[in-house]
C-alpha cells in the first residue's frame, strides 16, 4: 500500500494544492506565498510539513513545478465543542459504532470540522482510517458505523447504499388521536443544492417510511420509525407531513435560525438501531443506542 504523503493530524487529513501550469512564481514558496498568505509557509516548509505527492519536502529553495502537489497542514477555525460526549457500543472484527450525540456532525463539513463524529473517533481510536458507513445528520443521535480500514470501506458503505439494512428510528412528536397507526407515508421528495430544506412535490414517491406508534404522552406521543429510502430530512419531512412534527425540528414545518453554540433544543430524533447481515463474516448483526429522548 503507498502511504500518504503527509500522515493525519488530529483526526484531520493534510490539504492538498495543485500548482498551476503558466505561473510566472519562480519557486514553490514564492507562488505559495503569494497566493495563500494567511499561512506560515516559511515555519512550516522548514518543519518538513509541506510535502509533494510523494512525501519529499519542498523548502524555501525549490524551484516551481506546473502540475506537481503541494500537501500540507492548516489548522482548522476554532469551533464551539459541542458539550456531550460521544458513547461506543462495539468495536472488534474491523468496525467501530458509536453512539452519537445531538449536535454532533458526522464528517467534517463547512464550519463542523473539528467537532464531528468522525474526527472525535479519529483521534479517541488513534486510527487516521476510520471512516464512517453511513451518515446521520447532525440534529439526530444514535447509532453510527465506522470502518477502521481502507479495505472494509466498499462493503459497509454498499451494505447501507444497497438498503440492506434494517434502520429503527425513534421520534417524539406530538399526538393526534384522528391518525391511525401503523401506517406507511410515501411522497416525492426533493432537495435542491445550497438550499437547507427539503420538500415534497407531486408526483411518483420516491420515499417510504413505516411509522408505528409506542406510547402516547398526554398531548405528546413516542413514535417508531422504519425508513425504506433515505432521503435528506425524510423522517422529519414525513411527520411533519402528518401535522406530528417533531419536537425540537428547527426545519420543518416551518425554517427558523438556530445559532451554533445553541445547545439547548435537541430535535428528538434518534437513530435507535440498525440491523443487518455483515458483509464480511455473514453473522447477524444488531446494534442498539442507548440513548434516551427524555433527557
Amino acid at each position: 500500500m503507498v502511504p500518504e504523503p503527509l500522515p493525519f493530524r488530529h483526526g484531520l487529513a493534510p490539504l492538498r494544492i495543485r500548482l498551476p501550469h503558466q505561473e510566472s512564481s519562480k519557486t514553490v514558496f514564492e507562488y505559495l506565498s503569494r497566493d495563500h498568505p494567511a499561512d506560515s509557509w516559511e515555519q512550516s516548509m522548514t518543519s518538513g510539513e509541506v510535502v509533494d505527492e510523494k512525501g519529499r519536502p519542498w523548502d524555501s529553495e525549490s524551484s516551481y513545478a506546473p502540475g506537481r502537489f503541494v500537501y500540507f497542514y492548516r489548522d482548522p477555525v476554532p469551533e464551539t465543542p459541542v458539550p456531550f460526549e460521544m458513547d461506543v457500543l462495539y468495536d472488534g472484527d474491523g468496525i467501530v459504532v458509536v453512539d452519537k450525540p445531538h449536535f454532533l456532525a458526522t464528517i467534517p463539513r463547512g464550519r463542523h470540522v473539528t467537532e464531528t463524529a468522525t474526527v472525535r473517533a479519529r483521534r479517541m481510536f488513534d486510527c487516521p482510517d476510520l471512516t464512517p458507513a453511513h451518515r446521520l445528520d447532525r440534529a439526530t443521535a444514535g447509532v453510527l458505523i465506522f470502518t477502521r480500514t481502507k479495505e472494509l470501506r466498499r462493503p459497509y458503505q454498499e451494505l447501507f447504499s444497497s438498503r440492506s439494512v434494517l434502520k429503527e428510528y425513534e421520534a417524539i412528536a406530538p399526538h393526534d388521536p384522528t391518525l391511525e397507526f401503523p401506517r406507511v407515508v410515501r411522497s416525492r421528495i426533493i432537495k435542491e443544492h445550497g438550499v437547507m430544506v427539503a420538500h415534497e412535490e407531486p408526483g411518483e414517491p420516491n420515499s417510504e417510511t413505516r411509522v408505528e406508534l409506542i406510547e402516547v404522552l398526554g398531548e405528546r406521543a413516542r413514535y417508531r420509525l422504519f425508513p425504506k429510502t433515505g432521503k435528506t430530512h425524510q423522517l422529519r419531512i414525513h411527520l411533519s407531513s402528518m401535522g406530528i412534527p417533531i419536537e425540537g425540528d428547527p426545519f420543518y414545518p416551518e425554517f427558523r435560525s438556530v445559532p451554533g453554540d445553541d445547545f439547548t433544543e435537541p430535535l428528538r430524533l434518534l437513530a435507535r438501531a440498525v440491523e443487518f447481515e455483515d458483509p464480511i463474516t455473514g453473522s447477524a448483526r444488531r446494534f442498539r443506542s442507548n440513548r434516551s429522548l427524555s433527557d
